[in-house]
C-alpha cells in the first residue's frame, strides 16, 4: 500500500516538473529579457525547491542534507538571477 507520504512526495516532485516546464516556455514568448529571465528564475527556484520537498517525503532520514539543498538552491537562483539582470541592464552596459 502507498502511504500519505509518498503521494504527497510524488505530488511536490510532479508539481516541481510543472513548474520546471513553465518556466521554460516562458522563453518561447516575445517578452523582455528581463521578463524572460524573471520567469525562469522562479519557476525554476520554486520547482526545484519543491522536487527536494517532495524528497524530503521520500527520504527522511536524509533532511539535513536535503535542508542544506533548499537553502542553497534559494540562495543562490535569487543571486544568479540578480547577477543576470544587473549585468543585462542599461546601466551596467554604461559603465
Amino acid at each position: 500500500m502507498t502511504t500519505l507520504a509518498n503521494i504527497l512526495s510524488y505530488i511536490c516532485i510532479f508539481g516541481g516538473l510543472i513548474f520546471w516546464f513553465w518556466g521554460t516556455s516562458a522563453l518561447l514568448t516575445k517578452r523582455s529579457v528581463l521578463f524572460k529571465l524573471h520567469s525562469l528564475s522562479v519557476s525554476d527556484t520554486i520547482g526545484s525547491i519543491s522536487i527536494v520537498f517532495g524528497l524530503v517525503l521520500l527520504r527522511p532520514k536524509e533532511l539535513p542534507l536535503l535542508i542544506l539543498a533548499i537553502i542553497s538552491l534559494a540562495l543562490w537562483n535569487t543571486m544568479l538571477c540578480y547577477v543576470l539582470a544587473y549585468c543585462s541592464s542599461s546601466t551596467a552596459k554604461k559603465k
